[in-house]
């Protein structure tokens, strides 16, 4: 297997490479493919600064493309690369990557950045190995369904609750202070006294963002070294927990697994809650937490979800669950902290 440039003869073969390449990873639905545009970009690829490269057998057959060009002063970026299943595990992936990059560095790059779809695990597997790593996240949407959903009633409030197992409230609220901050803006926390061997955590910013919740969660067990639960309800309709052990999630339960968008069924599955592991960190008894911690296909085959949520966290032994920030004051011992 040889590596060379690219030439205009080369086209016909970059057609059929390419023709196969959607037909094995296509593109996710609603984004239109154009070979001949894809093409007729081959041309860009041949100037100063850019690289079209070609694998080749002994015979003289193409079996393979990458093109990479400058993107930013000092970042280069390989937009497309593909090898036919026949020459794949022989090195030509990895020997037109390692072309590129030594012609993009003595043009002055110093990182080479890629894109791979999400669901062609070999390829993640193959550039992870040569040491890519993943740095961001691009999000698709096609543009009806996108006005149709903004165009949608909001749906209903969130909030949420922390709550830490331990008696220490100067170690929680220490860690409060420290991580909060880093989230973005927050109008305060709350934090109350000890009850049944767990102090809560409220905190304005987590109830309208749900996530920060959970990575103030991971952030306090891991720093504190004791288990914590983040439990509320997200857009009035789903009652979520996550159970956090070592600043690591061991258990996470959404009552309605595909509330928020379509799941594949493993994922589907993961958000049932764990009733072993709960009850080894909480003491809630397996058996009734396994009956009380059900999921659906809708909201409404569950019922109100406070009343699911409170006898979630009645069964973990959790107290003061059932609101967020804004009725947090009224917690025995509670007290303010601001976020400056």
């Amino acid at each position: 297997m040889t590596i060379r440039e690219a030439t205009p003869q080369d086209r016909e073969r970059l057609r059929e490479l390419y023709e196969d390449f959607v037909r094995e990873i296509p593109p996710p639905p609603g984004i239109p493919v154009d070979v001949e545009h894809e093409l007729g970009e081959l041309d860009e690829y041949l100037g100063d600064q850019n690289v079209a490269l070609v694998a080749e057998d002994y015979g003289g057959r193409v079996l393979g493309f990458a093109l990479a060009k400058m993107d930013h002063p000092g970042i280069a970026h390989l937009s497309d690369i593909y090898v036919a299943p026949e020459a794949r595990r022989q090195g030509a992936a990895r020997e037109l990557i390692r072309e590129a990059a030594m012609r993009l560095r003595g043009e002055g790059a110093s990182v080479l950045t890629l894109g791979v779809q999400v669901t062609n695990q070999d390829a993640q597997t193959a550039y992870e190995r040569l040491g890519f790593q993943t740095e961001s996240l691009r999000l698709f949407a096609p543009i009806a369904q996108l006005l149709e959903r903004s165009e949608q009633a909001p749906r209903g409030p969130s909030f949420g609750s922390l709550h830490v197992q331990t008696d220490d409230e100067n170690a929680v609220e220490q860690a409060v202070r420290k991580y909060v901050p880093r989230f973005g803006r927050s109008g305060g926390s709350v934090v109350s006294a000890p009850r049944n061997g767990w102090i809560a955590v409220y905190d304005e910013l987590g109830d309208r963002e749900p996530g920060v919740l959970r990575r103030l969660g991971s952030e306090l067990s891991n720093a504190t070294g004791a288990v914590c639960v983040t439990i509320g309800v997200e857009e009035g309709a789903v009652v979520r927990y996550n159970v956090f052990e070592r600043g690591s999630v061991v258990d996470e339960y959404q009552s309605v697994p595909e509330y928020f968008k379509p799941l594949p069924p493993g994922d589907a599955i993961a958000l049932g809650a764990n009733p072993t592991v709960v009850a080894r960190l909480t003491g809630a008894d397996a058996h009734e937490f396994r009956g009380a911690a059900r999921t659906a296909a809708t909201p409404e085959e569950l019922g109100p979800p406070l009343e699911l949520l409170e006898r979630i966290a009645d069964l973990m032994g959790l107290s003061g669950a059932g609101h967020g920030y804004e009725g947090a004051s009224e917690e025995p011992g509670a007290h303010e902290i601001e976020h400056r």
